[in-house]
């Protein structure tokens, strides 16, 4: 793939202020990815053999949409900029958390995700992609210029892998983290969709599942015109 900026998940600085900025600003929660290069990565904390506990069909994968440096490289990636790609497609590099390896190794071809913009103003899901090519050796992890580069990892055996994924659509609306959350706390006692909805219970992950009944939730709400009140539901 041309290495370029690409989408990725975000460093440990940026997921612990992802994690801090969801509990005190629904509003401005966040992960990234970048641009023409690498992409999401997420902090290293799950074991390497912890693999998905069951089958999901449907993904959450997070990417930055605003600039910003690391090594001197632009994390930035959107889903503006996945657009702009040949063919709206590319690599998701950068991945450096073992469970959300581990969920993009369980991605087939053909499956959807949402494009969810971390680390902005703005936190939420703008639109769909699908996965076009299934789990293969991030080339990043080999590059010592790159700021994802691994030197313990081997070449005859990859620590870290990526998919690459291909422009669907952009949502009707911008879902926000803040409706999300909204949501997610009101469903914890109604028994609603997303009830357990990893953005909340897994929030620092880059890489997430989402189950059918969640995934079919979150579509509908692009069809209302929310004006939510300003109350939390917590």
């Amino acid at each position: 793939m041309p290495q370029t900026k690409r989408k990725r998940v975000t460093s440990p600085a940026a997921a612990a202020k992802d994690k801090n900025d969801q509990r005190n600003n629904p509003g401005d929660g966040r992960v990234v990815k970048k641009v023409g290069r690498v992409r999401k990565k997420v902090t290293v904390s799950a074991s390497p053999s912890e693999n998905p506990k069951e089958e999901y069909h449907y993904w959450l994968m997070k990417s930055e949409p605003e600039s910003r440096m690391e090594k001197g490289m632009d994390m930035k990636f959107g889903i503006e900029d996945l657009k702009a790609q040949p063919k709206q497609t590319e690599c998701w590099d950068g991945v450096r958390n073992y469970q959300a390896r581990n969920f993009m190794r369980a991605m087939k071809i053909g499956q959807e995700a949402f494009f969810y913009h971390s680390n902005c103003k703005e936190p939420g899901i703008a639109g769909i992609v699908k996965i076009v090519k299934e789990a293969y050796p991030d080339h990043t992890q080999f590059d010592p210029k790159n700021p994802h580069y691994d030197s313990s990892s081997n070449k005859d055996n990859p620590k870290w892998s990526m998919v690459d994924v291909q422009f669907v659509r952009m949502l009707k609306r911008y879902i926000t983290l803040a409706e999300l959350k909204k949501l997610h706390q009101k469903h914890k006692s109604t028994d609603g969709p997303l009830r357990n909805m990893a953005l909340f219970t897994r929030a620092r992950l880059s890489v997430q599942p989402l189950t059918q009944e969640e995934y079919d939730c979150i579509l509908s709400l692009e069809e209302e015109n929310t004006e939510q009140d300003d109350t939390d539901d917590d």
